[in-house]
């Protein structure tokens, strides 16, 4: 069966994060929703359909997999966290979760004639999903609602993932430590220098190619390092702690996503945190992630509070966007895409994109100056601005302006 993967308007209650990615390229675990969905259910991701503000840097970015032309296809909800493999309904069959479309089978001549924007429009989504034999979505098979979900998951995800493989490719200098190295994944070109803590004993641990462990370094697991990504000396990788590609890591970091190309290297607390791509937190940036009184977590959203239910969140920090140091963020904060926090005093629980934050208050941050800085950060890492991703930041900075409106107040 092919699969076509589609999102629908719950990508608003990921922002940031979705800012300037689709659903499925978001993080969780070791790897992307879509890696999921291929892992568990073979190469046969042919078709995504995604919002026309990312459509072009998404397809630039996505590789289709074969389309078998005769065999029936399965439209996959874009915010589905696929955790095994799964029969996917048939044509004429839909999984719901909560009212929700999650999958629906249709016969190549009614999946020919839909349009990409077809499930972006809740009623009409709702009179075609009605039409449909509905059940419940197995428990595999999971929609994201909210950021924190991603955080939540991820540790279990990482418990699954990690489990596969164990082996010591990479080099590990004398005096590094393992505790349970059979449950540890060292890949291809990885160093693990001196004095140097993998311990697994609680959970296992993967570190993907080419990753430095630099000495003194104590990871714990179940954790992850993805490729190129370097870990400071004297860091202390916690439980659940998902390090992307190409980031540098320093100081205290627990249950947290970094998604990657970002950078914390310094001192500083980290915690059940999701960081986009292309940050940088400076030195001694704190997060809290839970609150005084132990109750849940508000999370603004949009700039809009959302009870989580959770008592665990700590950040949720958009692409692009910087801290100044000695930065204490507050529980369940949120800072939007190419924000800038440079204050000695208390950050709101929301930061709207592009704005600059300083002692003096909050001020727009200019679209053309922030360009230059992405354009700048990325070469640094030998990643080129592409003229669509300029594009769209230009576009969020417009569209953010009205959408995080209640930040701005």
């Amino acid at each position: 069966m092919n699969i076509a993967l589609f999102e629908d308007d719950g990508y608003e209650r990921l922002l940031p994060l979705t800012w300037l990615r689709a659903c499925f390229e978001l993080r969780c675990g070791c790897d992307r929703l879509l890696d999921k969905v291929r892992t568990n259910l073979g190469p046969h991701v042919a078709r995504v359909w995604v919002r026309d503000a990312v459509r072009e840097v998404v397809e630039a970015r996505f590789t289709p997999d074969a389309a078998d032309p005769s065999a029936p296809w399965c439209l996959l909800n874009a915010r589905t966290l696929l955790t095994g493999p799964v029969e996917l309904p048939p044509p004429g069959s839909a999984w719901r979760r909560a009212g929700e479309l999650v999958a629906a089978g249709l016969e190549l001549a009614e999946f020919t004639a839909l349009t990409p924007d077809f499930l972006q429009n809740a009623d009409v989504r709702a009179t075609w999903f009605g039409r449909r034999r509905v059940v419940e979505a197995p428990e595999s098979a999971r929609l994201i609602q909210y950021p924190w979900d991603l955080i939540l998951a991820s540790e279990n995800e990482l418990r699954r993932q990690c489990q596969s493989g164990p082996g010591h490719v990479g080099r590990v200098y004398p005096g590094a430590h393992f505790v349970q190295p059979s449950q540890i994944h060292l890949g291809r070109g990885a160093r693990v220098k001196p004095g140097a803590v993998l311990d697994a004993e609680d959970g296992p641990i993967w570190i993907d190619e080419h990753v430095l462990i630099e000495p003194n370094a104590v990871v714990q697991g179940p954790c992850y390092v993805g490729p190129r990504s370097v870990v400071r000396p004297g860091a202390a990788l916690r439980c659940g702690t998902s390090i992307g590609p190409v980031c540098k890591v320093g100081g205290e970091i627990e249950g947290s996503i970094l998604h990657g190309y970002s950078n914390k290297q310094h001192d500083g607390f980290l915690g059940h945190s999701y960081v986009a791509e292309w940050v940088n937190l400076g030195a001694d940036t704190v997060t809290s992630d839970l609150k005084n009184t132990y109750g849940t977590i508000r999370v603004a959203l949009n700039g809009v509070p959302v009870e989580s239910g959770q008592h665990f969140i700590g950040a949720i920090i958009g692409d692009h966007s910087k801290t100044g140091i000695g930065t204490i963020l507050p529980t369940g904060g949120v800072i939007g895409v190419a924000a800038n926090i440079f204050t000695q005093g208390a950050v709101p629980k929301f930061v709207p994109s592009f704005a600059w934050l300083t002692d003096e208050g909050l001020t727009n941050y200019r679209v053309d100056k922030a360009v230059q800085i992405a354009r700048t950060v990325m070469r640094r890492r030998d990643v080129e601005l592409s003229t669509a991703e300029q594009r769209l930041l230009e576009h969020v900075a417009d569209e953010a302006r009205t959408r995080e409106a209640a930040g701005w107040n």
